[in-house]
């Protein structure tokens, strides 16, 4: 059953006026703020200017229109969708529903990649599954000289991905393919945050409104990390590491897989949580 359009009361007559009445429609504080931020033509951090100008008029087409958006918000819908913008390690990337919202754990696998890129001279980087382009801009912005390709399955998502590329000036390589199919050989990191979630998983209805391509991955949620464990091999350079986001519970599982395939230095990396939210390791083939 659809769930009903939540009332809005009438258009209140002030900027601290219509943030309380977002509030108390059940909104998050910080979410209402950047929403009402947003349709004031306001940049999404300047919340100070808020304070300042809280007893400033608010007119009736602004209401109605943070009134919509809030509305959408209440369905959880995510706020980097009504804004049409999230930032990810230090760049502002556009961002729809054809893609995931970038989340800051993916920042752990940008900045563990970073370090294993550290004293390797023009690398090749690889990013499966790049949706929005963070991770393969995020590598790119980072480190100029090298050769960032990046490789998705939906055509829509490389088409947010190649917007966010020109918009920014940075030169990653897109191309549409299912993993690591026709991908190249000799590259020093390929990175992934693939599809992780179970299929019976019980949090997969708050993220209704996010492509679920992208995020359910069978019955254990290890489908398709299991295929690039497999496959990444043959595509990595002599001493490249394979890196992979995953699951909170899913370090274990992630790491045994590395290991029977080979993988040396297997290890996993928390994120800001302290949560095992990353594992990887080095391909180095017996000879």
């Amino acid at each position: 059953m659809t769930t009903p359009p939540t009332p809005v009361p009438d258009a209140p007559a002030t900027v601290a006026q219509a943030l309380a009445a977002a509030v108390a429609l059940g909104v998050d504080r910080l979410d209402a703020q950047l929403l009402l931020l947003h349709t004031l033509g306001r940049a999404p951090h300047d919340r100070a200017w808020l304070l300042a100008h809280d007893t400033d008029a608010i007119s009736g087409a602004a209401w109605s229109a943070l009134a919509a958006r809030l509305s959408r918000r209440l369905t959880n819908e995510p706020v980097a969708y009504l804004l049409g913008e999230k930032e990810f390690h230090g760049l502002t990337l556009q961002v729809d529903a054809r893609v995931l919202v970038p989340r800051p754990d993916t920042e752990t696998l940008v900045d563990w990649a970073l370090e294993c890129l550290d004293g390797r001279n023009a690398p090749r980087v690889l990013d499966l599954g790049t949706g929005s382009g963070a991770i393969a801009l995020a590598l790119q912005h980072a480190r100029p000289d090298a050769q960032v390709d990046a490789v998705d399955a939906s055509a829509d998502a490389l088409a947010v991905a190649q917007a966010n590329a020109r918009r920014l000036g940075l030169p990653v390589r897109f191309s549409q393919a299912h993993w690591l199919d026709g991908a190249a050989s000799g590259y020093a990191i390929i990175a992934s945050n693939p599809p992780y979630i179970a299929i019976d998983d019980p949090h997969l209805p708050a993220l209704q409104h996010e492509p679920s391509a992208a995020l359910v991955a069978g019955a254990d949620g290890l489908d398709d990390i299991r295929q690039i464990v497999q496959h990444a091999p043959s595509h990595l350079a002599e001493g490249g590491w394979l890196l992979l986001e995953h699951g909170h519970d899913q370090a274990a599982a992630v790491r045994q897989l590395l290991e029977t395939r080979g993988f040396a230095e297997v290890q996993s990396r928390d994120d800001l949580a302290g949560i095992a939210r990353c594992s990887g390791g080095i391909w180095r083939p017996v000879k």
